[in-house]
């Protein structure tokens, strides 16, 4: 029974090793990101989708058309597929401080919860996602970092029930 208690306590150290780095890590990274800067007008973006051994399998053009007033933020998102399917999401996003916000749209369980410090912003939500005519939702640790005032990488790691499903990778580029 001894051994089983150390065994059980070892395991659940290992586990809060696997968190992830904390936002605040990039406070004093630059370019700072402004949301509501970035985040307004027309934003391209292309990505893909790689299952959890890397075999990519979708990828995917969205265009991005958003715009705020005042602290409200409307994010309308054309998806264009490599499969020739098509797609749109409405992101209204809201800010709630300096540092956080929180999102909504049709396909979003419940609120997303963001988090920006320096160049990066962490979203985590979960998303309503439709495969093979069965809808599933799945948990989306979500982080964008501005790497200039117009291109901004995104790293998306999804998963259910912890385990992890895949990872969707952006390149936005915001229009002048």
């Amino acid at each position: 029974m001894k051994g089983l208690r150390w065994m059980l306590a070892a395991l659940l150290l290992a586990l809060a090793g696997c968190g992830s780095v904390p936002v605040e890590r990039y406070r004093d990274e630059r370019p700072a990101m402004d949301l509501q800067r970035y985040f307004n007008g027309t934003v391209d973006a292309w990505g893909m989708f790689q299952d959890r051994n890397g075999k990519v399998v979708k990828r995917f053009y969205v265009r991005i058309d958003a715009q705020w007033k005042g602290d409200t933020g409307v994010l309308d998102e054309h998806f264009e597929y490599s499969d020739g399917t098509r797609s749109r999401r409405v992101w209204t996003i809201t800010r709630i401080d300096a540092n956080r916000y929180r999102g909504t749209a049709d396909d979003v369980v419940g609120e997303a919860r963001g988090e920006m410090q320096g160049n990066a912003l962490r979203w985590q939500y979960a998303l309503k996602l439709e495969v093979d005519g069965r809808t599933w939702e799945v948990d989306f640790d979500d982080w964008m970092y501005m790497i200039d005032d117009q291109v901004m990488l995104n790293r998306s790691v999804m998963s259910k029930f912890g385990i992890r499903l895949g990872e969707v990778i952006l390149s936005f580029r915001r229009r002048t």
